[in-house]
């Protein structure tokens, strides 16, 4: 059983005298205010996880989730069919909104504004959100996960939302009966292309390599469908169009030769780069620029501050090794507040008066 620990405490200055761990902790919150036990920057399963375990051991998580991002890359994916325990899939969002009831039934305060500043060093962190507020916890997990990793060429924003996307579940319905192309060799790139074959006449796969990285089952489906058309060795250099999508420019990696390919949207599906913006200068990073934390723990290089799901994760990126990932930060969240309890309650002993101190004996 999880310790039932108190939830949130009011800062009231000037209570406690000062030189006691409570009165530091006090001048550190920057005036009145509620100090969370625990605060939860982002979403997804592994921020939705992190959510369930914290709310079931009392801690009152406030979450985070994001203005656009709320449930993060699974809120634009199609059919999830490796989720243990749905035997035949489930959509994306779906699993998503379902994470989101299960924490709130356990006390999740589930806010859907963007964190625009981190303050992640003392005792007490701060939370600044849209809008001005700002939010103390005695701890914060990070589960910011990735954002879409874009291919750079010049006129890939100017004709995003007019053909250029990241996101076939969002956009694919708009492409019906046309040709359109998808880059990417993983297993995103594969699930893109065979998605949009739903509406779209063709689908051309252009991979930069001479064989997939997706798995085998994601290779197959992608080889046995009448739709998909695969260009090996071809990268995209060039994109056309005055008001929307009309070519591509394509360079053979092995030759270097550069040819045309006329369709009226891209799909760009190369993969993610962990969101470590807000945080990047206070916590180390790995060299794969994910957050890095001590051995098989959530723990990062700052007392009180963990991460969880793929900002952490360059390897696996899963949904069930991120919602994983949320349980070890909720459990180390858990075991570093009732460490910090017992501090305290051992500092209160020694720094309290004695019987004798309290109550002289008369003369």
């Amino acid at each position: 059983m999880s310790p039932d620990f108190t939830p949130a405490l009011k800062l009231d200055l000037g209570a406690t005298p000062p030189g006691t761990a409570e009165s530091d902790q006090q001048q550190v919150a920057d005036g009145d205010s509620t100090v969370h036990d625990v605060v939860i920057v982002g979403s997804g399963p592994a921020g939705y996880t992190a959510a369930i375990y914290t709310g079931r051991a009392n801690l009152k998580p406030v979450v985070i989730a994001g203005s656009v991002t709320a449930g993060g890359d699974l809120m634009q994916t199609t059919e999830v069919e490796n989720y243990p325990g749905f035997t035949d899939g489930i959509m994306g969002p779906e699993l998503m909104a379902t994470m989101q009831a299960q924490a709130e039934r356990f006390g999740a305060d589930v806010r859907y504004e963007d964190a625009v500043k981190l303050e992640l060093d003392g005792e007490v962190k701060k939370i600044t959100v849209e809008g001005g507020e700002v939010l103390h916890a005695k701890t914060v997990i990070l589960a910011t996960g990735s954002a879409y990793r874009e291919l750079g060429l010049e006129d890939e924003k100017r004709l995003s939302g007019h053909g250029v996307s990241w996101c076939a579940t969002c956009d694919g319905f708009f492409f019906k009966g046309q040709n359109i192309a998808v880059v990417g060799g993983g297993d995103s790139a594969i699930e893109e292309a065979t998605f949009l074959t739903k509406f779209a006449d063709k689908v051309t796969l252009i991979h930069r390599r001479d064989e997939f990285r997706a798995s085998e089952i994601m290779q197959k489906r992608a080889f046995d469908d009448p739709k998909i058309e695969i260009l090996w060795n071809k990268q995209v250099i060039g994109i056309s169009g005055e008001s929307k999508v009309q070519e591509l420019s394509l360079e053979d990696t092995v030759t270097g030769d550069v040819s045309a390919l006329p369709v009226t949207g891209l799909f760009v599906a190369i993969g993610s780069d962990p969101r470590t913006d807000l945080f990047k200068d206070q916590v180390e990073l790995t060299p794969e620029g994910t957050v890095a934390v001590q051995g098989r723990s959530s723990k990062t290089t700052l007392p009180g501050v963990f991460a969880a799901g793929d900002v952490l994760d360059p390897t696996y990126r899963q949904a069930v090794t991120a919602a994983g990932s949320g349980c070890v930060a909720a459990i180390d969240v858990e075991h570093y507040l009732a460490e910090h309890s017992a501090r305290a309650q051992d500092q209160d002993q020694l720094t309290a008066p004695s019987a004798a101190q309290r109550s002289p004996l008369p003369h």
